[in-house]
């Protein structure tokens, strides 16, 4: 699949999760077999770019693979402005973010807050378009309720405006992440439109991928929260379309290496203080199918220094395999 020039290394892409997808993990996803890896959402709100925060989300020269930056907001100039701000930083691809459920972000009428007005939907990618010379590609939802499903329309409407690409989450925003996505949804969308169109919402499995491939005629899959804590997934799911077998379960070495990998690159990429911090949800979620860990994850979560947190994952591992 191509986005604009930019040949995609395989339709397996990594969904944009604010505070999930920074730098650490989306290469780690690159290195476990996702063919494109987009980076949590920078608001376009220039007051909030000398944050820590956006300022860790901000650096993408020589990082691995496509750089695709996610922008979020409902000012056109601003979005415009965050764009180019993000092209001179590095970005190749710039994503809109029309698709965020969160309270605080859809009471700044940004994310899928905006599926409530095409008209301004409209200016935006416009606007956003013609500022940037690099694709610009769409993330969305099929509407804001369950009486109000306008994504082909709004499908529609991106392609007319120049969007390259269109990822789209089979969920609208009232139904957050309750529930099961709808692939129908997305299927009329792809049936639509002449550009990319990208299925995401609960492919947790090699199978369920294939599945949804096939009933959508997607270009592409978009794997948000089935990643998180198994960066391999991608590679699991690549491996079971190329062979219609499925891998055999890493072992627990492995799974290891990848954690201990992990937690090092976000001590090393936030400090000493923040990243132990932010390692612990990361933990939680590698460890989350491993029954014998409830305790550990509680006293692994009253670590703060960055050393003690990789001897204790050590210990735990030892004591793992041991038993």
């Amino acid at each position: 699949m191509k986005i604009g020039n930019y040949q995609l290394e395989n339709n397996l892409i990594v969904a944009p999760m604010a505070g999930v997808t920074d730098r650490p993990f989306r290469e780690l996803c690159l290195q476990y077999g996702a063919g494109m890896a987009v980076s949590e959402m920078m608001s376009s709100n220039p007051a909030l770019w000398g944050t820590e925060k956006s300022k860790n989300r901000m650096v993408h020269e020589g990082e691995s693979g496509i750089r695709s930056v996610q922008i979020a907001g409902s000012d056109p100039q601003l979005m415009a402005d965050a764009a180019q701000f993000s092209v001179e930083n590095g970005a190749q691809i710039i994503d809109i973010n029309m698709g965020c459920p969160a309270k605080k972000v859809n009471k700044k009428l940004a994310g899928s807050a905006l599926l409530r007005f095409p008209d301004l939907i409209e200016e935006i990618l416009k606007t956003v378009v013609d500022a940037v010379d690099v694709p610009v590609t769409l993330k969305t939802r099929t509407g804001w309720d369950t009486d109000n499903k306008n994504c082909v329309y709004i499908a529609q409407l991106a392609e007319n405006c120049g969007i390259q690409a269109l990822a789209l989450h089979g969920r609208t925003r009232a139904c957050m992440y309750k529930g099961e996505a709808e692939y129908d949804s997305i299927k009329a969308a792809k049936e639509a439109i002449n550009i990319p169109v990208i299925a995401n919402g609960d492919i947790d499995s090699p199978e369920k991928a294939k599945y949804v491939l096939e009933y959508t005629g997607a270009d592409a899959l978009m794997i948000g929260r089935p990643a998180q804590g198994r960066p391999w997934i991608f590679q699991e799911i690549q491996h079971y379309l190329e062979n219609g077998t499925t891998m055999p379960e890493l072992p627990l070495g492995e799974v290891k290496g990848i954690m201990l990998g992990h937690v090092t690159a976000l001590h090393s990429f936030y400090g000493e203080y923040l990243g132990p911090r932010i390692a612990r949800k990361h933990v939680g979620w590698y460890l989350k199918e491993h029954e014998e860990a409830g305790e550990f994850r509680r006293t692994f979560n009253a670590i703060e220094a960055a050393q003690l947190q990789l001897e204790a994952l050590e210990g735990y591992f030892d004591n793992t395999q041991a038993n």
